[in-house]
């Protein structure tokens, strides 16, 4: 809960700065009447609005478990960087149109280099405000912050480009320059669009996380313990902040119910440290059969049939299947080898 409200937090603070910013940015552009300076106001815009979406839907995400959300109410941050998605988008279109409109209605620039001072100072602050939202949305697996965070840093880069432009303009007078690094941050805006509502459909559908996967995968090989003999069915779907883990972890079958469960607690307190304090994490415990001897690492099993043959390194092959293994599933990782599943 710490996490949900740091985000809501930092979400306020990013509201209440890009709004500042463009009121900057259209500053910037009655003085200059650069197209380009427009195309950067209206892309704040949409940082203006998809700050007060990003806002309520961490409100919203912050909100305790009920009858009605047993998991949490974490999904309305894809919701709302979905919807921040379409936003960069019809700013994009904008931008286009906009574009168009001035070669047939040109309108002469002025006060270049103030506007290019004002627009370079706002491109500092969108930087650093995006980097912070960045930094604290990834270690606190906010979706929503980190597409904000997204939309300050795509704003930097624009606006470095038009600081480009401008200068440019300033030395060659070659005015055409800018509608063409208007038109050209139009496609740039319009892609990161897509990439954002990509991102949140994944969300929303519960598309495997494979990066997560992967380095959850790699923690738990690195402090496996003896008596976590095989573990598969390894799942991960994320509620906005909250990771919710589900896996079926083999566990000696002479271990009575609370040593198992001393087994399940070092493993849910492992997967915590390695990744996220706000988790959820259930784990079925399974009981060893014969087969599981040829991959058990425990060294002092009095009850063992058959000594260790191989140890079993977890990926993402073997650790996401729903099937228990044995030396004979490890072997079909490799080619020429038959496949056995138990």
């Amino acid at each position: 809960m710490e996490a949900s409200k740091q985000n809501f937090r930092v979400q306020q603070w990013v509201t209440l700065l890009s709004v500042i910013l463009f009121i900057a940015k259209i500053i910037a552009y009655y003085l200059t009447h650069s197209l380009a300076i427009l195309t950067d106001a209206l892309e704040s815009i949409v940082n203006v609005l998809a700050g007060f979406i990003g806002l309520y839907s961490l409100y919203v995400a912050a909100k305790p478990k009920d009858e009605d959300h047993p998991y949490g109410h974490g999904k309305a941050e894809f919701v709302s960087s979905a919807i921040e998605g379409g936003l960069i988008i019809a700013a994009g279109i904008l931008i286009i149109y906009e574009t168009i409109l001035n070669f047939i209605q040109n309108h002469p620039l002025q006060q270049l280099d103030s506007g290019l001072i004002l627009v370079g100072i706002t491109g500092v602050i969108n930087y650093i405000a995006g980097s912070i939202c960045l930094r604290i949305g990834k270690r606190n697996q906010s979706l929503a912050l980190q597409s904000s965070g997204k939309h300050l840093q795509i704003d930097t880069y624009s606006t470095l480009a038009i600081i480009v432009g401008l200068a440019v303009m300033l030395i060659t007078h070659l005015f055409w320059i800018d509608k063409v690094i208007a038109l050209l941050l139009s496609v740039l805006v319009i892609y990161n669009g897509y990439g954002i509502i990509r991102k949140s459909l994944a969300g929303i559908m519960d598309e495997a996380d494979m990066d997560l996967l992967e380095r959850m995968v790699q923690a738990l090989n690195r402090n496996r313990r003896p008596n976590w003999i095989d573990m598969h069915n390894l799942r991960v779907i994320k509620y906005g902040s909250l990771l919710h883990v589900d896996c079926h972890l083999t566990v000696p079958w002479y271990l009575n119910v609370h040593e198992a469960h001393v087994e399940v607690d070092a493993l849910v307190a492992l997967v915590q440290k390695e990744f996220s304090d706000s988790l959820e994490m259930f784990v079925h415990t399974d009981a060893c059969l014969p087969f599981s001897c040829a991959i058990c690492i425990k060294d002092d099993c009095k009850v063992r049939l058959q000594p260790c043959q191989r140890r079993l390194e977890w990926n993402l092959k073997n650790i996401l299947s729903n099937q228990k293994h044995s030396t004979e599933t490890v072997a079909a990782d490799m080619p020429g080898q038959s496949h056995a599943i138990y």
